[in-house]
C-alpha cells in the first residue's frame, strides 16, 4: 500500500524552522498530538491527570531513546505555564544548575511562577552534581524532570530519587511509529514538497532499522528522501536499500520491544549456562549489533554469575561486577571488547545453581514457619537483665576450638539439622562441599537413611 493513501493522526507541526531536523519540527506541543505511552497519558491515566490538573511534581522519565521523554517534559512545562530550562548532563555542570536555581528563586518570589528544569541524561551527573539539586527540589523552588535511559535505582542518588516520581516509558510500538511517520508526511510542509512514496514493506524495514527510536525514524526518513531523485511523476520513491544506505546498517532481526528480543536474550543466557563460549559470543554480538544497551547485557552477566556459577567459581561475580563498571566507564564501541571478555569467561567457568537452590529452600522454610525462635545460646545479650534470662548462655566461640569450629546448633529447633545449601562437585564448590561434609557430619544423612543430604 502506498503512503499517499494513508491518513494518520494529524497534529500541527512545531514552530521550529524548516532547517531543523524533521523530528524536531514534528515535536507535538500538547498532549493531543502525542503518540505513544498510553499507559501514562491515556484517558484517565495518572500523568495526564497530573498535567491537566497542574499538580505535577518532580519526576524522572525512564525509558529508551526516542520514546518521548523530552517531548513530554516540554508538554508538562507548557501546560503548567512554568518557565522552562533544558540542559544536558553531558555538557552542563554545577554552575549551570546554580544559575537556574537562582532564576527559579526569583521567579517564585517576585512572579509567583514555577520554574521547570529538564535535565536530559541525568544519569550522567555525578553524586556531587545531583546533590546540588536536592534542596531546591525539596522546597519546590524548581520542578525537576530528569530523563534517563538507565535504571534510576542504579544511576540516581537515593535522596533525589525519593523526592521524584519515577515514570517508566516503553519502546514505541510499530503501529505507533507508523502513525508518527504518516503524521509527518501528512503535516510537514518540507516533506510534502518532496512528495514521498513508500510501500508498507519498506516502512517495516525503516521501523526495524530505527530500533524503536522515533527520532531516528523521522530523521533517517527525511535524509533518505533528500537524496532520492523524483521519478517521471515527481514522486520520490523510497526503498529498503535506500533506507539501509542512509542508516549505514542492515536490519538485524532484533526488536528490543518484541518477542525476538527475549528470544535472543534467552539464547545468550542458555549458551552461557551450557558452557558454550562461541554461541554466547554470537548471541551477545547479535544484541549489540541490534542496538541493545551494553549495560543491560552487563547486568544480566552479574545476575548470571550468582545464579548459574555461584561458588563453583566465586571470582565470577567479582569479574561480572567489574565488567559492568568498565562498560559504564568506557561506553561503546570499546565496551564490546569488555563484554566479550565477560561473556567468554562466564561461559567457560564451572557451573552451579546451588545458591539458587539455597534461596528457594530457605525461603520455603521461612514461609512455612516465619516465627521460629532463635535458640537462646545464640541470642544477643546487651543488658545484664537479658543475660540473667539466659540470652547467650552457653554460647561457644568457634575460634577457641581446634580448626575454628565447634559442632553447635544454630538453626531453630523446628528445623533441626535441615540443609538448605547443597554444594556441587564442580570447580571451587567441591572444596566447599568437602569441608562442610567434614565439619557437619550429623547433617550428612537423612534419619534412617545412608543417603547423604548433600548428595540429594
Amino acid at each position: 500500500m502506498n503512503l499517499d493513501l494513508f491518513q494518520g493522526n494529524r497534529t500541527n507541526p512545531s514552530n521550529t524552522g524548516h532547517n531543523a531536523p524533521l523530528a524536531e519540527r514534528m515535536r507535538p506541543a500538547g498532549l493531543s498530538g502525542f503518540i505513544g505511552q498510553s499507559s501514562l497519558i491515556g484517558k484517565d491515566k495518572i500523568l495526564r491527570k497530573q498535567i491537566e490538573s497542574g499538580t505535577i511534581g518532580s519526576i524522572l522519565f525512564w525509558g529508551p531513546p526516542g520514546c518521548g521523554k523530552t517531548t513530554l517534559a516540554r508538554i508538562v512545562a507548557s501546560e503548567s505555564e512554568a518557565e522552562f530550562h533544558q540542559i544536558s548532563a553531558v555538557s552542563a555542570g554545577v554552575k549551570d544548575i546554580k544559575t537556574i536555581i537562582e532564576a527559579g528563586e526569583k521567579n517564585l518570589r517576585f512572579n509567583n511562577r514555577k520554574t521547570l528544569l529538564f535535565i536530559d541524561e541525568i544519569h550522567r551527573f555525578n553524586k556531587a552534581q545531583q546533590d546540588h539539586l536536592l534542596h531546591s527540589v525539596e522546597e519546590g523552588t524548581i520542578i525537576l524532570i530528569g530523563a534517563t535511559t538507565e535504571n534510576p535505582s542504579f544511576e540516581v542518588i537515593s535522596p533525589l530519587l525519593s523526592r521524584c516520581r519515577v515514570y517508566r516509558l516503553t519502546h514505541l510500538t510499530d503501529d505507533e511509529l507508523k502513525s508518527i511517520l504518516i503524521n509527518a508526511i501528512n503535516n510537514d510542509p518540507v516533506i510534502g514538497e518532496l512528495n514521498p512514496s513508500i510501500e508498507d514493506v519498506d516502512i517495516e524495514k525503516l521501523i526495524l532499522l530505527s530500533g524503536g527510536d522515533a527520532r531516528i525514524l523521522l530523521n533517517s526518513f527525511e535524509a533518505a528522501l533528500m537524496i532520492t531523485e523524483p521519478d517521471e511523476n515527481g514522486k520520490r520513491k523510497l526503498t529498503a536499500e535506500r533506507i539501509e544506505h542512509v542508516l549505514q546498517k542492515k536490519a538485524f532481526l532484533y526488536d528490543k520491544a518484541g518477542e525476538y528480543h527475549y528470544d535472543i536474550i534467552s539464547a545468550f543466557i542458555k549458551s552461557l549456562r551450557g558452557s558454550d563460549p562461541d554461541a554466547a559470543a554470537y548471541w551477545m554480538m547479535r544484541m549489540l549489533e541490534g542496538g541493545e544497551d551494553p549495560k543491560f547485557i552487563a547486568r544480566r552477566m552479574v545476575i548470571f554469575a550468582s545464579e548459574d556459577i555461584g561458588n563453583a567459581d566465586p571470582y565470577s561475580i567479582t569479574l561480572a561486577t567489574s565488567i559492568f563498571t568498565a562498560v559504564n566507564y568506557v561506553g561503546m564501541p570499546e565496551a564490546e571488547i569488555i563484554l566479550m571478555h565477560g561473556t567468554t569467561y562466564l561461559a567457560s567457568a564451572p557451573k552451579s545453581n546451588a545458591v539458587v537452590t539455597a534461596v528457594k529452600s530457605a525461603q520455603k522454610a521461612v514461609k512455612e514457619l516465619p516465627d521460629a525462635s532463635v535458640p537462646m545460646h545464640i541470642r544477643n545479650a546487651p543488658t545484664k537483665y537479658m543475660a540473667s534470662e539466659g540470652y547467650g548462655k552457653g554460647y561457644k566461640y568457634p575460634h577457641e576450638y581446634e580448626g575454628n569450629f565447634i559442632d553447635e546448633k544454630y538453626l531453630p529447633d523446628e528445623f533441626a539439622d535441615q540443609i538448605f545449601y547443597i554444594p556441587t562437585e564442580n570447580g571451587s564448590e567441591k572444596k566447599i562441599k568437602d569441608r562442610l561434609d567434614r565439619l557437619w557430619k550429623k547433617r550428612q544423612k537423612n534419619p534412617g537413611s545412608d543417603k547423604p543430604y548433600r548428595d540429594k
